[in-house]
């Protein structure tokens, strides 16, 4: 450990340091851990920001291909939202085939401005209605409304909004949305209302750059990802989770490690291998027994009595050598080792276990010294003294904490990693041994030193005399530092010792960050004034429009604003609002 403290010049602080210069250092006002800083790959998409977000995909794809806003929503929606991948099936197959497999339809817009015969005959009812009654798709097929209208509703309760086809046969072609809503909206405003919340929500269902929180009860944001898939994200309502699995922050365990580890701390794995330990099965009714005694003649609750040292059923003659009429001196390898490798795997478990729930409750210990902290602060800053600054305080607290989480999931990575579950036939066993004590002297060095900067930080530091505080002082840097070194160390022997080398691919851990997990910023809804295009895009038009029309939408640029829950509240046709964290069948209809 003394490279850390003289090697590197940026690691070690001492009491040369000018006071005057603890004056220019960052100090922070909030004593509360620093937060990592606000990252442009990832962007927190609230109500406000959720139809700007989609104008981002929609305009692009709109004025690459000349479509109106439907057309590029299906394509999205058919691509889930992935315009990189929308514009390499372009490139590679075309835009008649790219326009084909998303249902777009491709009839000459002459062809549909020719106008309906007074008459038509509807092919699904077989009547004449009039062309007043009728509507046309962008495929050309035309039906009665009632027709129409009967086709949209099963198709929204059985869940197909996004992408509702033509009811011709054999016809792939994707509706026009603000018909559907149009014709709907006329007898059933509720699935209406469904209906644009299900295109609403495509944007996060179907987006895999894009996650709800995971918060409970929900913040009602959404996280967009431009970065690497396998990377944790701080909300801005302040929960840090995995992008990738949605669950807490667990780096660095995988997902799967991590997926795997919850449910066998949750399930009763362990009681079972507690049982095949300490118990034996009655031969009789085959209940597990515990021997309460030294005898080795155990008598069940159902009265029969067996040996414990084979599990034999047996009678209840015997003497201090011998049951009567049993012996079962030879030795059963199968049943030795079942037990042994039981016993085994039960202690491996409780090992690992034991610390991980340690390091877990000390950070919730530690959580509470933030106000301790302050306190302690509050009383050094009324003393006539030359240290002014105390920056350094919340960072080692700060770094105290995110540290102590990256020990605290070390084991549950450790746990798997050298088990047999998941990379058996991965390493030899020499190998494993090899890693295992690598990875091991690097967790110790890593626990003492946290453990020391736990204490430096714990002890009443306010009633010492300024030397003394001056001490302190440079062993939380320098702890704050090495820590942040280790730990940086300890990733990079996951990612290219350990998980590196291994030809099972799944296991990618979010890369180890000093600031702490990156904060997504805001993303902002900037509506222009002057410009069209930088109006709000909507889920639907109201009407028709020509590629050259401005994108139309179902309200004005007022109606666009939104609520600040999970998910966004649309203006329904009676000019209210209906709440989209509730599902369409639980709208509460009071408001409208």
């Amino acid at each position: 450990m003394e490279d850390y403290f003289s090697s590197d010049d940026e690691c070690c602080y001492s009491d040369r340091d000018s006071l005057d210069g603890l004056e220019n250092e960052d100090s922070r006002t909030h004593w509360v851990p620093s937060k990592g800083p606000a990252s442009k790959l990832l962007q927190v998409i609230t109500k406000e920001s959720l139809l700007a977000a989609q104008r981002e995909d929609l305009r692009r794809v709109m004025e690459l291909l000349s479509v109106r806003e439907h057309h590029a929503r299906t394509l999205l929606i058919h691509h889930r939202w992935d315009v990189e991948k929308l514009f390499a099936v372009l490139v590679e197959k075309g835009k008649s085939v790219l326009f084909l497999e998303a249902g777009v339809s491709l009839v000459d817009q002459q062809d549909l401005g020719i106008p309906l015969p007074p008459t038509v005959m509807c092919e699904i009812c077989i009547e004449d209605v009039p062309s007043g009654d009728a509507t046309r798709m962008d495929c050309g097929h035309c039906f009665c409304n009632e027709c129409w209208t009967g086709h949209f509703v099963v198709k929204i309760n059985e869940g197909q909004s996004k992408r509702i086809k033509c009811m011709a046969h054999k016809c792939n072609a994707i509706c026009d949305e603000a018909v559907v809503r149009n014709l709907v909206s006329k007898t059933h405003p509720d699935l209406a209302e469904k209906f644009d919340r299900f295109l609403l929500e495509s944007y996060i269902e179907d987006n895999k750059r894009v996650n709800w929180c995971p918060s409970t009860p929900h913040c009602g944001n959404a996280i967009r990802n431009e970065d690497d898939d396998f990377c944790e994200v701080e909300c801005s309502c302040g929960l840090q989770f995995c992008f990738s699995c949605l669950s807490e922050a667990h780096s660095p365990c995988s997902c799967l490690m991590w997926e795997l580890w919850v449910k066998k701390c949750r399930d009763e794995s362990e009681t079972v291998n507690w049982i095949t330990v300490h118990t034996k099965h009655c031969p009789k009714c085959h209940k597990p027994v515990e021997k309460n005694g030294g005898c080795n003649l155990v008598s069940c609750i159902c009265g029969q009595a067996f040996c414990w040292l084979c599990g034999g059923a047996t009678g209840r003659d015997h003497t201090w050598s011998s049951i009567a009429g049993h012996s079962c001196g030879r030795y059963k390898d199968d049943g030795e080792k079942k037990a042994e490798r039981a016993k085994r795997d039960l202690f491996r478990y409780m090992h690992y276990h034991n610390r991980y729930k340690a390091h877990t409750d000390s950070f919730k210990l530690e959580s509470k010294l933030k106000e301790t902290i302050q306190e302690k602060v509050s009383v050094l800053e009324d003393r006539d003294s030359k240290l002014r600054d105390f920056g350094w305080v919340n960072n080692g607290l700060y770094r105290l904490f995110r540290s102590r989480r990256v020990l605290s999931y070390s084991y549950p990575f450790a746990f798997y990693m050298f088990g047999d579950e998941l990379f058996k036939d991965e390493m030899t066993n020499k190998e494993r041994e090899i890693k295992q004590h690598l990875f091991e002297d690097q967790q110790q060095q890593l626990e003492e030193n946290v453990e020391k900067l736990s204490k430096f930080l714990e002890a009443p530091f306010d009633q010492y005399e300024e030397e003394r505080v001056m001490n302190v002082r440079m062993q939380v840097l320098n702890l704050s530092t090495i820590t942040d070194k280790l730990c940086q160390k300890m990733y990079e022997c996951i990612e290219n010792d350990l998980l590196g080398p291994l030809q099972l691919g799944i296991h990618n851990i979010a890369p180890y960050r000093s600031k702490g997990i990156e904060k997504a910023s805001e993303l902002s809804v900037c509506w222009g004034n002057n410009s069209d295009k930088a109006m709000p895009l909507h889920c639907g038009s109201s009407g028709r429009t020509t590629e050259s029309d401005q994108p139309s939408g179902s309200g004005s640029s007022e109606e666009s604003g939104f609520s600040s829950r999970k998910r966004a509240r649309t203006e329904g046709p009676g000019g209210g609002f209906f709440d989209l964290n509730l599902p369409a069948d639980n709208v509460d209809r009071s408001e409208l």
